[in-house]
């Protein structure tokens, strides 16, 4: 199997869907520009909206969205891949998802993963935050075939569940994709060091495009996308600022990191400790 050049695009999406798919589609172009046949988008890539009552209210159905449309249009009109890191879709329950999705060379929704974990958190800067509010969890591990290989689905606060990723990982996924929006706090404490150490774990690439910057109310996102390989080598980093970096990607690294240290075989059943 073949490799291929990777693509993660850094963006600073606010609050209104059409100005952020219109901010994104010249940065598709850029990349496919640059050879990249698998490209990814970060979380949230159509609406940072930080008032909940309104996300609740723009959150709008997978069919007819036009974030997706677009993006699946110029999927198919670049004869590109295309993961949608998440959009907000309100489901046949009513309830709203953070929903990403994969969409193939023909604009053809390929997977769909709803993120499980959910960030609820209050972080010693002040910040606070409620996924759990707005957000229905998803309740589902995906690893969805492409011509390069297995690609694990995952969105951001799912990256501190090493056990999600190992189950991916035995799933056959040879790339993690972690499309994020991590707060500049956290990420500047963790996301480098979290990234690494799940492609180490599980002999993937992890394939992780970030929002950047300063959004609606002040929200800070750290940026710095990153293509991780197999071994645990940051590829490319994009920095603070909005923009595309690439990788090459080559399954045979996969192989070959397992074949360095196969702790995937080498799970045991053990006892839970002792109250």
């Amino acid at each position: 199997m073949a490799g291929c050049t990777v693509a993660c695009l850094q963006t600073n999406s606010g609050r209104e869907i059409g100005a952020n798919v219109e901010a994104v589609l010249p940065l598709i172009a850029e990349a496919h520009g640059r050879g990249a046949e698998l490209i990814l988008l970060p979380e949230n890539v159509a609406m940072i909206e930080p008032n909940q009552a309104l996300q609740r209210e723009k959150a709008l159905p997978e069919a007819g969205h036009p974030a997706l449309a677009a993006f699946a249009g110029a999927a198919r009109h670049h004869g590109v891949w295309l993961l949608i890191g998440s959009l907000a879709i309100r489901r046949d329950d009513g309830r709203v998802a953070n929903r990403s999705l994969l969409v193939d060379a023909s604009g053809r929704v390929a997977a769909r993963y709803d993120k499980i974990h959910l960030f609820d958190v209050d972080l010693s800067s002040g910040e606070s935050y409620r996924e759990s509010a707005v957000i229905a969890p998803g309740d589902r591990v995906v690893v969805a075939e492409t011509p390069w290989g297995r690609l694990g689905m995952s969105v951001c606060y799912d990256l501190r569940f090493p056990h999600l990723y190992r189950a991916m990982a035995k799933a056959g996924a040879d790339y993690l994709a972690i499309p994020a929006a991590f707060t500049r706090t956290t990420g500047a404490a963790h996301w480098h060091v979290l990234a690494r150490a799940r492609a180490i774990e599980t002999g993937c690439y992890v394939l992780a495009p970030a929002q950047c910057g300063t959004h609606a109310e002040g929200r800070l996102t750290f940026g710095h996308s990153l293509v991780v390989d197999p071994w645990g080598a940051v590829l490319a980093d994009g920095g603070e600022d909005v923009g595309v970096v690439t990788a090459e990607v080559d399954p045979a690294q996969v192989a070959e990191a397992r074949r360095r240290v196969p702790a995937l075989e080498h799970d045991r059943a053990f006892s839970a400790p002792l109250p």
